[in-house]
């Protein structure tokens, strides 16, 4: 069994993702690689894409992307040059950029280190030849190439290695020389005059002995180029590698993506999630929940057409085969996404003109192979379950498949607009109600997404709008049941305590940042002033303890000269004198 059919690849759009991911590719063995990509269902290897992917980003914000060259594979380069083949200028030319590539990234990654990255062991691996690269551009500057295109008329050409020049055929004799060939049109000779003979001579020798030359130099390259196989062939697979880790990072950047956690519980939770292929101008955010510490596995998602809800359908999906596949998902860093075994889907009308199917069987031939392969780790998404039948056939066939989805230990989200569905849900432990808004007064969508309330048919509201007769739609509501009437005013009601109570949270959420703003203006005010008061304490501080310290200053000095006149004069009464001042000084002091 395929974890992930190619069918549900093309499906959820997994390969358009892909195309924007070899968009950002700087090397074709990297775009081989994003066109070609598929999801892993081993929870190391997606950690460790991930990983790669969330390193990259990091290194693209500090240092940029690295230069890869775009470099050619060089394999099929290799094998003729270890089979003894001579390489044209143009194969050397793509191993020397292959060795200036290494060389770039090995600089790159150690030139300015900041910080260590998963990649570093690509980095690590890659082997520049700087003396191989240098003797192969050297020898060859360039490929050859000609001006003649820029000239108006050649006056010199040549005609089996010499150089003639083109004489009417009236005036050839006119022209000593030899003829060497003669215009389709018979009007133009071409002479070789003989006072160049000579010369065309001893340049054909000179072009010999090049020829020669160039092929010992090609042989001595390629023969190089044999010994080097190992390591050119290594250099390749790492450049490849490393452009392919840094368009996934390029391709991040430009969803505005994140990095999501891996569950090991189950949990999916997308956090304002955007579906990448639409327009991010006018892409609408959602939140959804599904399994693990959620609470629940199943989610019924009801609401008018073109409410979203497809693409909600779809987002989970997307998002779970990029995740698995080491790509960032647009959604915020909250986003936490399990390690799937399969994702199995049944979405829009498959309907079948070359098998002659309805709608009904279409849907049903796709139900029937996913209830083969339904089991734990499983995420199944059915697109209007039951529909294309007899509603109360339809509705009770939903049911039981869903039934069947969760008792085999699966995920599953389904759309559909059958109230028994909804009431399944309202009275089924481990299945939620979700709902896509719509504004009735306006008759559109907001895409938005409300777990936790089932959606409205609103069939009545939007045609009314739309101008029916309330004739006809009071005539239509008498026709409903009883039941129905009651379980879509319930809705309704429901509807409206969720829009009041959003209103309540969307004003509370706005007092609290209110509050919060407030709070910290205030502990920021409060902060500068203790913050200043403690500067001016402490300049107030360091003055007294200078005021202190020249003052003792004075004190020590003046004693000083005391002793002095003291010892100088040997008298009683100058001593008792000075003992005297000494001791009132002291008193004062103290």
């Amino acid at each position: 069994m395929m974890a992930f059919s190619s069918k549900t690849l093309q499906t959820l759009e997994f390969d358009k993702v892909c195309a924007m991911l070899a968009e950002h590719a700087h090397t074709d063995g990297a775009r081989a690689m994003a066109i070609t990509l598929s999801p892993s269902d081993d929870p190391d290897e997606i950690l460790r894409r991930q990983r790669r992917t969330t390193d990259a980003k990091r290194l693209l914000d500090v240092k940029g992307t690295p230069s890869f060259g775009y470099v050619r594979d060089v394999g099929e380069i290799c094998e003729r040059a270890d089979k003894g083949a001579v390489l044209s200028p143009r194969e050397l030319l793509d191993v020397a950029n292959v060795l200036r590539t290494a060389r770039l990234l090995v600089d790159y990654c150690h030139g300015n280190h900041i910080f260590d990255t998963v990649l570093d062991e690509i980095f690590d691996r890659l082997t520049p030849d700087r003396k191989l690269e240098e003797r192969i551009t050297r020898a060859i500057v360039a490929e050859g190439g000609t001006h003649a295109k820029y000239l108006q008329e050649n006056i010199v050409t040549s005609r089996n290695g010499r150089y003639v020049i083109p004489v009417k055929t009236e005036y050839k004799n006119e022209v000593k020389g030899l003829v060497h060939d003669t215009s389709s049109s018979g009007a133009t000779v071409f002479i070789e005059p003989m006072a160049v003979v000579e010369a065309n001579n001893e340049l054909r020798v000179l072009q010999s002995k090049e020829q020669h030359e160039i092929e010992r130099i090609l042989a001595e390259l390629s023969e190089a180029v044999s010994n080097a196989t190992g390591i050119l062939t290594l250099n390749y697979y790492n450049i490849v590698t490393l452009s392919y880790c840094f368009a996934c990072a390029e391709l991040s950047a430009a969803m505005n993506a994140s990095a999501p956690a891996l569950s090991e519980d189950g949990t999916f939770r997308l956090v304002r999630a955007r579906h990448p292929l639409i327009d991010r101008d006018r892409v609408v955010p959602i939140n959804v929940s599904l399994g693990g510490e959620c609470g629940y596995d199943t989610v019924i998602i009801t609401g008018p057409n073109t409410g979203g809800k497809t693409v909600t359908l779809k987002t989970l999906g997307l998002f779970a085969l990029m995740a698995q596949s080491g790509l960032h998902i647009p959604a915020d860093q909250e986003s936490v996404v399990p390690v799937l075994h399969a994702v199995l889907v049944d979405l829009g009308d498959e309907q079948s003109i070359e098998q002659s199917l309805s709608t009904f069987s279409s849907h049903m031939v796709n139900i029937v192979d996913i209830m083969k392969q339904v089991g734990e780790h499983t995420l199944v998404l059915f697109d209007e379950l039951g529909v294309g039948t007899d509603p109360v056939e339809g509705a009770a066939l939903a049911v039981s498949v869903i039934e069947s989805v969760r008792a085999a230990g699966a995920m599953c989200a389904a759309t559909t607009h059958y109230a028994e569905l909804k009431a399944f849900a309202l009275n089924t432990p481990g299945v939620r109600n979700a709902s896509c808004e719509f504004d009735v007064e306006t008759l559109r969508p907001t895409y938005k997404l409300i777990i936790g309330t089932p959606g409205k048919s609103n069939a009545f509201a939007i045609s009314e709008k739309l101008g029916l007769s309330t004739d006809i739609i009071g005539r239509a509501q008498e026709l409903i049941s009883a039941d129905n009437r009651h379980f879509e005013d319930v809705i309704g009601q429901l509807e409206q305590s969720r829009m009041e109570m959003e209103q309540h949270r969307e004003e509370a959420a706005r007092l609290r940042t209110e509050y919060e703003q407030f709070k910290k203006q205030s502990e920021k005010k409060i902060a500068e002033q203790v913050a200043r008061a403690d500067k001016e304490l402490e300049a107030a501080r360091v003055k007294a303890n200078s005021m202190v310290q020249s003052a003792k200053a004075s004190y020590d000095f003046i004693l000083d000269q005391m002793e002095k006149i003291r010892k100088s004069k040997d008298s009683a009464k100058m001593g008792e004198e000075m003992d005297a001042a000494k001791r009132a000084s002291e008193a004062e002091w103290r």
